[in-house]
């Protein structure tokens, strides 16, 4: 659910980060907030648990352009990976956007994905959302380890509706600002659309 800022001429669309606990979701939004210029950016916020963490920022691309003479601001948004946080993940996708689903690429949390993703789908229904209906990209994380699924592997079991599929090692932002101008691009064509 974008919203729209008269005022200062603005659109806010939500960009949410999800996946399994430890996948890369944070090192994701740190490595983009880390390499966004100042002026174009808001503060990082930490939403610390015991075990996890929720970040957000917000940040105004430059190169993205604007929408009816509107600016585009996008807040972006992980959710925490642990299972047992499943309310605070159904709270932050409310009013979402897009979505960046974030595998682990290692062999043995194949399983943990496929659960996370489910997981995505089930809380996206509760919001009123169809993972099929929204701006959605598929990112396939920690590819410079070395015990990684082949990369067909993880798509045939993790791609959903031909989403745009990129591999990345968020620590050194490999394909980490690929994955997201792939989905703030799918955002602004819906908007264009609407």
């Amino acid at each position: 659910m974008t919203f729209i800022n008269y005022a200062s001429r603005e659109i806010n669309c939500k960009i949410v980060y999800y996946g399994p606990g430890l996948c890369g979701k944070t090192t994701n939004l740190q490595y983009i907030y880390d390499s966004t210029a100042p002026q174009a950016k808001g503060k990082l916020i930490s939403l610390a648990t015991e075990t996890d963490r929720t970040l957000f920022f917000d940040f105004m691309p430059l190169e993205l352009g604007t929408v009816r003479g509107f600016k585009t601001r996008f807040h972006l948004y992980t959710v925490p990976g642990q299972v047992y946080y499943d309310a605070s993940r159904k709270l932050i996708l409310k009013g979402v956007d897009g979505v960046v689903f974030v595998a682990d690429s290692q062999e043995e949390r194949m399983d943990a994905n496929i659960e996370s993703l489910y997981n995505l789908e089930e809380n996206l229904q509760t919001q009123g959302y169809d993972l099929n209906q929204i701006p959605y990209v598929l990112q396939l994380n920690k590819r410079d380890l070395p015990n990684v699924t082949p990369m067909q592997d993880l798509v045939g079991e993790l791609q959903r509706k031909n989403e745009p599929v990129f591999e990345a090692v968020a620590m050194d932002g490999t394909g980490v600002f690929d994955t997201l101008k792939a989905v703030a691009k799918q955002v602004l064509t819906e908007l264009r659309k609407s």
